[in-house]
């Protein structure tokens, strides 16, 4: 009887954890360059003093979906996707690197390249500083050129280069802020094959109807657990009405 109560409990307990989830990526649909998460069940034995006659279901990440988004034109001098596979990085607080894949960037009041959320964006040596009144573009290989709008104006000077890295997708790690490092902590190599279009973002890779599919589908497996327990407890009373009739 245990038995069936600690898959029951266990399986439903999981079932609302990847429930969240999906629901999660469901609310990042319209997040750029938002990689949809992974979720599968296990089942786990009870270790104990006694026999492993016992097991529970866990709930294990298998994940993240590494395939790309559809590219939607801004026409936005300072958005940039990355084409294929590939990464910018930007600096954390603590200075470390991350990896993403929401080219929406912005210059702060003294012209520093950061991302939405306010982190640097990182260049071959580091922040990039982008100088005032000038019409800004950024090449397929990430290079960030000028042109003045005053004086002469095919005059066109270099300004950096955007870090653009290829890790293994094995050895990258979703952190709580959305943001991907490197399961090791070594940063990664500049990969010149990762290439970028200018004026372009890359929306979620969330498929909404495979989402909202799933949700159905995670509510009917937990009214199912549900029915076990109840089950459970209908077997248990009668067995104490039979042992209280012998």
């Amino acid at each position: 009887m245990d038995r069936l109560i600690y898959t029951a409990m266990t399986g439903a307990k999981h079932i609302l954890e990847q429930q969240a989830t999906t629901s999660n990526n469901l609310a990042n649909t319209s997040t750029t360059g938002f990689r949809a998460q992974l979720d599968s069940f296990r089942a786990v034995p009870v270790i104990s003093d006694g026999l492993p006659t016992r097991a529970f279901v866990v709930d294990a990440t298998v994940g993240t979906d590494f395939s790309t988004g559809a590219l939607q034109m801004t026409g936005r001098s300072l958005d940039v996707a990355v084409q294929g596979k590939g990464w910018l990085v930007v600096q954390q607080p603590d200075g470390t690197e991350a990896y993403t894949r929401s080219g929406s960037l912005k210059l702060t009041e003294n012209g520093v390249l950061q991302t939405q959320n306010g982190l640097n964006v990182l260049g071959d040596t580091g922040p990039i500083t982008i100088p005032p009144d000038i019409n800004l573009t950024i090449g397929t290989d990430g290079t960030i050129s000028s042109a003045p709008n005053t004086g002469q104006l095919n005059s066109v000077n270099v300004i950096g280069r955007l870090k653009l890295v290829n890790p293994d997708e094995n050895n990258l790690v979703r952190g709580d802020d959305g943001l991907f490092k490197t399961k090791d902590g070594v940063p990664a190599e500049n990969d010149p094959n990762v290439s970028v279009v200018d004026g372009t973002l890359e929306n979620s890779n969330v498929n909404i109807v495979d989402a909202m599919v799933s949700m159905i589908n995670l509510g009917r497996a937990f009214e199912m657990q549900m029915k076990l327990l109840q089950n459970a407890e209908s077997n248990a009373t009668k067995a104490d009405q039979l042992l209280a009739l012998s």
